[in-house]
C-alpha cells in the first residue's frame, strides 16, 4: 500500500475534491476557449469577407478609368504615326467611360459624395471643381464615340481632332481621380459617422449590381481587357522599359 504524506495531493479525501475540481476547471476552460474560437472565427470572417468600402470601390473603378486611358495613349500613337487600326476600338473605350465611369462612378459621386461635403462645408473648391471636370468629361467622350471612321492619314482633320480629345481628356483625369484618391476619398470617413460611411459601400454595390449584374466591376475589366488585347498591350511586360 502506497503510503500517504500530509500536504499531498493525494492525501485520501482530497484526491477526490481535486480530482473534480481538476475536471469542472477543465470543463469551464474549454466552453470558454470554444467561446473565444466562436469569436476569433467571425472576426476571420469578417476580415475576410468580400465587402469593401467605398473609397476602395470607387478607387478600383479609377483603375479601370486608368486602363481606358492607357487604351486611348495606344491609339494617340496609332493616328500620330498614320497607323491602321480597328475603327471600334475608340467608341468601344469611349462607351465604357460613358457607361461606367459617367453614368454610373460620377453619379455616385455627385450623389452620395460631393453633397456630403458642401452640407459639411468641406473641401467645397475642390467638389465644384470635381462637377465642372465631371461635365467637361462628358463633352469629350461624347466627341470620341461620335468620332466617325479613322484614316489612315495622320494629318487628317479628324484624326488631329483625335488626337486633341485624347490628349485632353488624360491631361483632365490623370490629376482628377488622383485628386479623389488622395484628398477627397479619405476625407469622406472623417465628415461622416463611421456607421453611415459603410453603409454607402452597400448603396455603392446595389446601383452596381442593378446596372451592370451581379459581376458588374468583374464583367466591365473582362471588357477592357479585351479592347487591350485587340491592341496587342494587355500584356504587362510590354509597358516595362530597357534599361541599358
Amino acid at each position: 500500500m502506497i503510503p500517504l504524506r500530509k500536504n499531498n495531493n493525494f492525501v485520501s479525501g482530497s484526491y477526490g475534491n481535486n480530482r473534480r475540481e481538476f475536471i469542472r476547471n477543465g470543463i469551464m476552460l474549454g466552453t470558454v476557449t470554444g467561446i473565444s474560437g466562436l469569436g476569433l472565427f467571425a472576426g476571420c470572417k469578417e476580415e475576410n469577407s468580400e465587402d469593401i468600402s467605398p473609397a476602395e470601390d470607387l478607387m478600383r473603378e479609377h483603375g479601370v478609368l486608368d486602363r481606358i486611358m492607357l487604351i486611348y495613349e495606344a491609339c494617340r500613337l496609332h493616328l500620330l504615326n498614320g497607323e491602321k487600326f480597328p475603327n471600334d476600338i475608340l467608341p468601344n473605350s469611349a462607351s465604357v467611360v460613358k457607361g461606367f465611369i459617367e453614368e454610373y462612378h460620377e453619379k455616385l459621386e455627385e450623389d452620395f459624395l460631393f453633397p456630403r461635403f458642401e452640407k459639411a462645408n468641406q473641401l467645397t473648391d475642390l467638389v465644384r471643381v470635381l462637377r465642372d471636370q465631371h461635365t467637361t468629361g462628358r463633352k469629350i467622350t461624347g466627341q470620341i464615340i461620335n468620332s466617325g471612321e479613322i484614316s489612315a492619314q495622320a494629318d487628317s482633320d479628324a484624326n488631329q481632332k483625335l488626337i486633341r480629345l485624347i490628349d485632353e481628356f488624360n491631361r483632365m483625369y490623370r490629376p482628377h481621380k488622383a485628386r479623389e484618391d488622395t484628398v477627397l476619398f479619405p476625407e469622406l470617413r472623417k465628415i461622416i459617422p463611421a456607421q453611415e460611411y459603410f453603409a454607402l459601400g452597400e448603396d455603392f454595390e446595389k446601383k452596381e449590381h442593378e446596372l451592370f449584374g451581379e459581376d458588374g466591376f468583374e464583367a466591365m475589366v473582362v471588357k477592357v481587357e479585351g479592347i487591350e488585347k485587340q491592341l496587342e498591350i494587355y500584356e504587362l511586360s510590354k509597358f516595362t522599359p530597357d534599361i541599358i
